[in-house]
C-alpha cells in the first residue's frame, strides 16, 4: 500500500510539473469555429481555392477519410488542411527558430450528420503567442486576417 501511495503522489507532482513548466497545457486552447452550410466535398474543394486565392500554400493534406477506407472502414468527412507560405516561413525562423514547430498551420474540416461541414482553428496569434516575440506577433496578426479571408472565401 506504501508503495502504491507513493506512486500516486510522484504521478500527482509530475503532473503538477508538467503544468508549471509549460509541458502540457493546463486548459486546452482556443479555437476558431465555423459550420457552413455546403455539403463537405463542396466546402473543402471551395477552401482548397480560397488557400490558393488569398496566396497561401496547401502544404499537405491528411485525409483520415481516405485513410479509414484503406482498411475498409467508412467515417464521416475529416480532413486537416496544413497552410503556410515560404516567406512566411522565413520570417517565423528569422524570429526565432523554435517556432519552426508551429508551421505549417492547420484548418480541420469534419463533416456533419447533416452533410455540411464545420472548420476549427487556432488562430495564428494563439499558435505563435507563447513565443513572447514581437516579430512572431506582427507576422501572426498578418495571418489571422489572410486566415479570416480564407474561412469567410470558402463559407460563401
Amino acid at each position: 500500500m506504501r508503495v502504491r501511495s507513493c506512486r500516486i503522489i510522484g504521478l500527482l507532482l509530475l503532473a503538477a510539473t508538467c503544468v508549471v513548466t509549460g509541458l502540457f497545457p493546463a486548459k486546452a486552447r482556443a479555437r476558431e469555429t465555423h459550420r457552413g452550410t455546403k455539403p463537405f466535398a463542396a466546402f473543402t474543394a471551395d477552401l482548397e481555392r480560397a488557400i490558393s486565392a488569398h496566396k497561401m500554400g496547401l502544404v499537405c493534406l491528411a485525409n483520415a477519410q481516405n485513410g479509414a477506407r484503406s482498411i475498409g472502414v467508412t467515417i464521416p468527412g475529416n480532413q486537416v488542411f496544413m497552410v503556410f507560405r515560404p516567406d512566411f516561413a522565413v520570417r517565423m525562423l528569422r524570429a526565432d527558430a523554435r517556432a519552426g514547430i508551429e508551421a505549417p498551420l492547420r484548418l480541420y474540416v469534419t463533416e456533419n450528420p447533416d452533410g455540411t461541414a464545420t472548420v476549427s482553428y487556432r488562430t495564428p496569434s494563439e499558435v505563435f503567442a507563447p513565443y513572447q516575440n514581437a516579430a512572431l506577433d506582427t507576422m501572426a496578426k498578418e495571418l489571422d486576417a489572410i486566415f479570416a479571408r480564407i474561412i469567410e472565401s470558402a463559407l460563401r
